[in-house]
């Protein structure tokens, strides 16, 4: 195989991470997160959003939504979200399994409106029923679009006015970062919680959890421990993140994966290809013939997204740390070579 687009983990992580982690390979440091490390990734997060937010450190992100929302949520209380969202269908029951459901709309490009959070509520209106009182919302999205700064203004004045946290997933932020008028101080301002991704954004593991509502981070740790989330070895999570979050390297990541992901789809529209969703992030999602797509994995790893009909589906190709353009351009000579 020349390269995998199947995702942007499949790299241990950034070189500059990695060489953090040799150097402090012979430390001994508390455990917990009450190391020397821990509290100087704090100090570098409240330090690029420019708030004196409450962040913790958890290994990944299925275990980080999963912890957020049952900590902030009571029993009977669900959280909104949108059909492809990720705590919806790629999490295996995991917001269900604490008891928490997910009310969920359609959205062709996969971002909630004020309109489709408003429908949601109007339609759960007495204790019979489940009270939404989160919005959940991914940047960038399962599908690869981005919120804008008015998008997300929209949103949490809507939460505010409807008695709602918003809580934003941020497993590829470094993606959203490049492509969005979005600033870390913005995330602050905008939602109650958010998370900046470490494991698709460079790091080995890692998500680093941002309460800006400081009463919804109340006794967080109880409920770190109690969902088997809390690492007696939580230096190991929060080292990338000295890393990621000193000068611009977080941001540059996200930059050089927009970059060779956007060269791919103009080079692949430029071969006649379409697109099933029109992404300017890592993530671009393109419609071949099943012939092609045996082709394509004869050479290169992608994931399968879904069937169009007997003959088509669609394929995703994801951009990560590890991308270069001369890797997207050997890429596009070897389906230049199929379409002769």
């Amino acid at each position: 195989m020349k390269y995998s687009f199947r995702n942007d983990y499949s790299t241990i992580c950034h070189k500059k991470v990695l060489e953090k982690l040799i150097e402090c390979q012979d430390e001994q440091n508390i455990g917990y997160g009450e190391d020397i490390h821990t509290i100087n990734a704090k100090r570098l997060i409240q330090e690029k959003i420019k708030n004196k937010s409450d962040v913790y450190f958890l290994v990944g992100g299925t275990q980080t939504n999963m912890t957020v929302i049952s900590h902030i949520l009571k029993p009977y209380e669900a959280v909104i979200a949108c059909e492809s969202g990720h705590i919806n269908v790629h999490e295996t029951g995991a917001i269900e399994g604490k008891g928490h459901k997910v009310l969920t709309a359609y959205s062709k490009d996969g971002k909630l409106t004020k309109e489709l959070i408003l429908n949601i509520l109007n339609n759960h209106t007495d204790y019979h029923m489940v009270k939404p009182k989160m919005i959940y919302i991914s940047n960038t999205t399962e599908i690869g679009s981005f919120y804008t700064l008015a998008e997300l203004k929209s949103i949490y004045k809507c939460a505010k006015e409807n008695d709602l946290y918003l809580f934003l997933d941020g497993a590829r932020l470094a993606s959203a970062l490049a492509a969005s008028d979005i600033d870390y101080p913005d995330y602050a301002k905008y939602t109650d919680v958010f998370y900046i991704g470490g494991t698709k954004n460079g790091s080995y593991l890692g998500e680093a959890v941002v309460f800006n509502d400081l009463n919804l981070s109340k006794e967080f740790q109880f409920s770190i421990k109690h969902s088997g989330a809390m690492m007696a070895k939580g230096f190991v999570a929060s080292i990338p993140f000295e890393v990621l979050m000193e000068g611009n390297l977080y941001k540059e990541i996200g930059e050089n994966e927009n970059k060779c992901a956007i060269y791919l789809k103009e080079e692949l529209k430029k071969l006649g290809y379409e697109f099933y969703s029109d992404s300017n992030t890592n993530q671009i999602f393109v419609n071949v013939n099943k012939k092609c797509a045996e082709y394509i994995e004869k050479e290169y790893s992608f994931e399968k997204w879904s069937d169009i009909d007997d003959d088509f589906l669609v394929i995703r190709l994801v951009t990560s740390f590890t991308t270069t353009i001369d890797i997207c351009k050997d890429f596009i000579s070897y389906m230049k070579a199929y379409k002769n």
